[in-house]
């Protein structure tokens, strides 16, 4: 669903890639800038190590910067860096043994939290990420794009290359499942907690 945000956000990134194609190069940086961090975010997501998600993520966009004149503005910036960087991993892992690494993210940590509570929420994160490794790829995906890229069911589908109702079904099916291993991890936590 395209809100007021995202027709501005697609109006202004028109603007710094028609300033970039006419000559202004160094102001590919303000969309680097914009994207970096969720492109880094959604391959460490899919399980690149943090040197290999930094490295495809660089790879990204110096190929988008390369490509930037056959982008269609007509259509979302953003889908096509994700295309380009989800491509770059499905290729990567082809030449390369795949490895899943832990992610580790603490950039949601406030700097006033206490220990504890510092301690809590690097536990949940990191149980929510072991639950969203036990996904399917498609719909680890689909999750990431839809609920840490923020990106809609038009441009998800661009992105996966997949009709948009298929996307709807992974995302239903994903989060059903996601639901289902939450629980069961809760059940599992709970035993422990009432053995103790």
């Amino acid at each position: 669903m395209w809100n007021e945000h995202n027709l501005t956000r697609q109006d202004d990134e028109r603007k710094w890639i028609s300033r970039v194609l006419d000559g202004h190069t160094e102001e590919y940086a303000f969309l680097v800038n914009l994207y970096k961090n969720k492109i880094y975010g959604l391959l460490r997501g899919m399980g690149a190590d943090h040197q290999d998600a930094q490295d495809l993520a660089q790879e990204t966009f110096i190929k988008a910067y390369r490509n930037l004149a056959s982008h269609d503005r007509s259509r979302s910036f953003a889908a096509w860096l994700y295309t380009i960087a989800a491509n770059l991993l499905r290729d990567f892992r082809r030449k390369t043994p795949y490895i899943e690494h832990r992610v580790e993210n603490y950039a949601h940590l406030s700097a006033g939290a206490n220990p504890e509570e510092i301690l809590l929420k690097g536990e949940n994160l990191n149980e929510l990420q072991e639950v969203l490794r036990q996904l399917p790829a498609n719909y680890r995906m689909v999750i990431l794009l839809r609920y840490t890229n923020d990106l809609t069911y038009e441009e998800m589908s661009e992105v996966l290359g997949v009709p948009m109702n298929k996307v709807q079904n992974d995302l239903y099916r994903a989060k059903k499942r996601l639901k289902q291993l939450l629980t069961s991890q809760e059940a599992r936590n709970d035993a422990v907690f009432k053995s103790r």
